[in-house]
């Protein structure tokens, strides 16, 4: 049974939700501004490929280690002055990357940024589904991902305007993060409370609702496995590198092209069903990677990527519907959390697949994030119904 949102008018419940969509959407405008800044500097600091990744994959640990304590310190300090403490780190720690010239110090600012977004995303997710009608929910949450996937298409040209040295594109971002305060403050008097729940462990979300936690798992390992690998994969198959950059845009777009229509099926339908069929598109979309080329390929990674971005956005309204107050808060933390494994995971999972079996092995390791997933959704579906 679905929980129902706090107490608000439709007004209200409408002025909530877009300000934790403004909010997170500004964050993810200054991620994708500062994740290509940090590792452009360093290369011009002289740190090598191998220090640079490790220095990134930082970012995932800190949330591993960091989210699942946000909805304690939230229930303590209140969800809306958690979310603006954590906007004021972030901007800080931009400027602190810039002021700070030993690469040394960058692994602990870095850790605090990281865990800082990582609590952002957690508590604006919280906010957005708590908010959202019941029934509206995959609607609102298809709303959420569109404008997300905008913000992090619009970083990146932002740094065509800013230049990428000096301090300019730092302080840049630094006041986007500050902006994303902004909506917060203005809807101060409808931030969600953190009430209920808190005695559940992480493992026991797992545990009680897999279809919609493990969507973040598949998700994250596809996603970064696809951006971190694509490009090397089309080069060996014989694309120039400027043609290979480009299939990268395919992604990007196919994470905004149908947020909102699957969000709208995903009210009407069963969600797991539509877990399923989008996980078995994105295994099948993976396989024919090897058997299409040209405009055939760019189709192909538009759609597939679409399956992918879906299961997240599908697995946190279906979390949604599953949880309510502060146990909703930490499933979304297990969800993030999760997120976090698989950027660990699909990378280098898709690199040993591409070394395994060259070329074509990048697409078969991508279609083995899919297969399980399909049969562990389709599993849950059979037994619910043989319950009934």
């Amino acid at each position: 049974m679905e929980a129902s949102p706090p107490a608000l008018g439709s007004a209200e419940r409408r002025a909530a939700i877009a300000a934790a969509i403004a909010c997170v959407s500004v964050v993810g405008l200054g991620i994708s501004l500062s994740v290509p800044l940090l590792s452009l500097e360093m290369e011009r600091m002289g740190v090598s490929g191998t220090w640079i990744g490790l220095n990134t994959a930082t970012a995932g640990l800190a949330s591993i280690i960091v989210v699942p304590f946000a909805p304690r310190m939230a229930a303590r300090f209140g969800v809306l002055r958690l979310l603006l403490v954590c906007v004021g780190v972030t901007a800080a720690s931009l400027v602190a990357f810039k002021a700070v010239h030993s690469f040394a110090w960058w692994f602990p600012i870095r850790f605090v940024f990281s865990a800082a977004l990582g609590t952002l995303f957690v508590l604006s997710e919280f906010w957005i589904n708590t908010a959202a009608p019941p029934e509206r929910r995959g609607f609102v949450m298809g709303i959420y991902a569109t404008v997300l996937g905008l913000g992090f298409a619009a970083g990146p040209a932002v740094l065509l305007a800013t230049g990428t040295s000096g301090w300019a594109p730092y302080l840049t971002a630094a006041v986007l993060f500050l902006a994303a305060g902004l909506p917060l403050l203005a809807a101060r008097g409808l931030s969600p409370a953190m009430e209920g729940g808190g005695g559940r462990t992480f493992l026991s979300f797992i545990v009680a609702a897999p279809v919609a936690v493990t969507a973040a798992l598949v998700f994250g390992a596809a996603e970064t496995g696809s951006f971190a690998l694509l490009p090397v994969y089309a080069l060996r198959i014989g694309y120039e590198a400027s043609h290979a950059a480009f299939l990268v845009s395919m992604i990007a777009l196919g994470h905004v092209a149908f947020q909102i229509p699957i969000g709208l099926l995903a009210d009407r339908i069963d969600r797991r069903i539509l877990l399923c069929g989008i996980s078995i598109v994105g295994c099948g979309g993976a396989l024919l990677l090897p058997a299409t080329a040209g405009i055939g390929l760019l189709a192909l990674l538009f759609f597939n990527d679409t399956a992918t971005t879906e299961i997240y956005t599908v697995g946190l309204a279906h979390l949604g519907a599953r949880f309510t107050g502060r146990d909703l808060a930490a499933a979304n933390a297990a969800f993030v959390v999760l997120y976090n494994v698989g950027l660990m995971i699909g990378p280098p999972a898709a690199g040993a697949g591409m070394d395994a079996a060259p070329p074509h092995g990048f697409a078969y390791a991508l279609s083995a994030f899919f297969a399980p997933y399909a049969l562990l959704v389709a599993y849950r579906i059979v037994r619910t119904r043989r319950r009934s």
